[in-house]
């Protein structure tokens, strides 16, 4: 006999509204070139004429356009050094205007708003008895299907009702600041499991210390190429070399961007098409410290590489790659705690069954056993799981989905021992959550999927995704489902 489950009544649906401002080259320096002449060309007061129309058409949706146009103008300036023009020769409203040209508006949700993640918030004052305020993080997507993490701040009352601030429709991205050293271990054991292993790597790497920057990095391939012509596969080599060191990076959001208001932009080359399904947890360290991790999956348009992001307060993160010959494939969920003095992460390392990983290192993974594998007709194409373990006093409590005919999501349950979660104690033989009628319907048809679920006042509280369009939540009481698990 199916569980019953409560349907939240929240729903989040794409919002075309919620735009950002982007640094935009129609073609290349030569069409710019064009663009740069024809403005030069115009008079003072034309350009104070079509800047004040600028103006007035976007100040009202950006809360510092002129700080973004001036940034723009910034990236141009090698241009207009071709054409033998002095940047500060120009007056601030022709190096503003000539800075919108090269920008655009972007919508970051306009497509989908899916696969939500739920973690407790790190403010948790001024609550009354029985609330807890939360943070649900989510996958926006926009035109070319790029994937962006947003947020929303809410609270769970005493009933288990989720109460959702009012957004504002100012979004703002971070300051981007690169990792300052890389440690040349790890950055050579990443590029052999990425099999990438030509002579041209050592000579690189011999010029740099056991720890190095980017720009030293950069220096070093510059010398060793500067006298070389390269062959196709050489040259390949040295992308896949800047592309790894573009790959770690921190941002930075302002202090005065409430959380609605943030959005994480892809930063690298390694993501440019998208940052996907990120899976936040509250992690307790060994020394009591709250840090939270979010595992996600980069996507460059042909590649995926796995990576993790930290922060303490969401609005410093710091980005790096998952190392090791088992940081393989999409949806890595790591446990909120150490286990026996490990840290310790759920995989899908084969692309269908369900890993469990331990290592003494958090970005570094080198060993994986299989933890549980399809059973029932629901998931005979593959399971995965659906955010981290939660830790309850019967076990380790592991929302999964499963994938049966017609490319069918469901979502399951399984229970792992709490002293060694890598042995299975109980599963669901009947799906937890089925799309229902609504819920089938969307950009990928009869999907249900989840990155993280909360338990609050005895009930276990999933955030979803209705077919990758949109999110909700559903709710299901821990006594039911331990008895169907136990």
């Amino acid at each position: 006999m199916a569980i019953t489950v409560s349907r939240k009544e929240n729903k989040f649906y794409p919002d075309s509204k919620r735009v950002i401002t982007r640094f935009y080259m129609p073609g290349g320096d030569g069409r710019g070139e064009f663009i740069i002449k024809k403005v030069m060309a115009l008079s003072e007061d034309e350009v104070k004429t079509i800047f004040t129309g600028v103006l007035r058409d976007f100040t009202h949706r950006h809360r510092n356009i002129t700080k973004v146009f001036n940034k723009h103008f910034g990236n141009i300036v090698h241009i207009l050094e071709n054409l033998n023009i002095i940047p500060d020769s120009l007056s601030k409203e022709k190096r503003l205007l000539i800075g919108s040209y090269f920008s655009h508006e972007y919508s970051i949700e306009s497509a989908a708003f899916f696969n939500p993640s739920i973690v407790e918030d790190p403010d948790q004052a001024s609550l009354e008895d029985g609330e807890k305020r939360i943070i649900v993080s989510f996958r926006a997507t926009g035109e070319g299907h790029i994937s962006s993490i947003v947020f929303r701040s809410g609270i769970i009352n005493k009933n288990n009702e989720l109460i959702f601030k009012p957004i504002n429709y100012f979004v703002e991205q971070p300051e981007i600041i690169r990792i300052p050293e890389y440690d040349k271990e790890q950055f050579l054991e990443k590029l052999e499991e990425m099999d990438i292993h030509k002579d041209i790597v050592d000579l690189v790497m011999a010029r740099l210390g056991a720890k190095f920057t980017y720009n030293e990095l950069q220096n070093s391939i510059h010398e060793c190429v500067k006298d070389v012509k390269l062959s196709y596969s050489k040259k390949n080599v040295i992308q896949s070399i800047v592309w790894l060191a573009h790959a770690s990076y921190e941002i930075t959001f302002s202090l005065n961007n409430a959380i609605s208001e943030r959005v994480i932009f892809p930063v690298s080359d390694s993501e440019k098409n998208g940052i996907e399904d990120a899976r936040f947890v509250r992690f307790t360290d060994y020394d009591g410290k709250i840090i939270y991790y979010a595992t996600f999956t980069a996507y460059n348009g042909y590649a995926i590489l796995p990576k993790i992001m930290e922060t303490e307060d969401f609005y410093h993160f710091r980005v790096t790659p998952l190392l090791g010959k088992c940081a393989q494939n999409k949806g890595m969920a790591l446990f909120p705690r150490m286990i026996n003095g490990r840290y310790a992460m759920i995989s899908r390392l084969d692309g269908y069954r369900n890993y469990i990983m331990y290592s003494d290192i958090i970005h570094e993974w080198q060993h994986a056993e299989l933890l549980e594998e399809p059973e029932y007709p629901w998931e005979f194409v593959q399971i995965g799981n659906c955010g981290s373990p939660i830790e309850t006093e019967k076990g380790w409590l592991l929302v999964t989905h499963g994938v049966g005919p017609m490319r069918k999501y469901c979502l399951g349950a399984t229970l792992l021992d709490l002293q060694n979660p890598a042995k299975v104690i109980g599963k669901l033989d009947e799906p937890l959550l089925i799309p229902n009628d609504e819920e089938r319907e969307g950009y990928v048809p009869n999907v249900v999927y989840s990155c993280g679920a909360i338990i609050h006042n005895n009930e276990l509280i999933i955030s979803y995704a209705m077919s990758d369009s949109a999110s909700s939540f559903v709710s299901v009481s821990l006594d039911v489902l331990f008895a169907k698990l136990t």
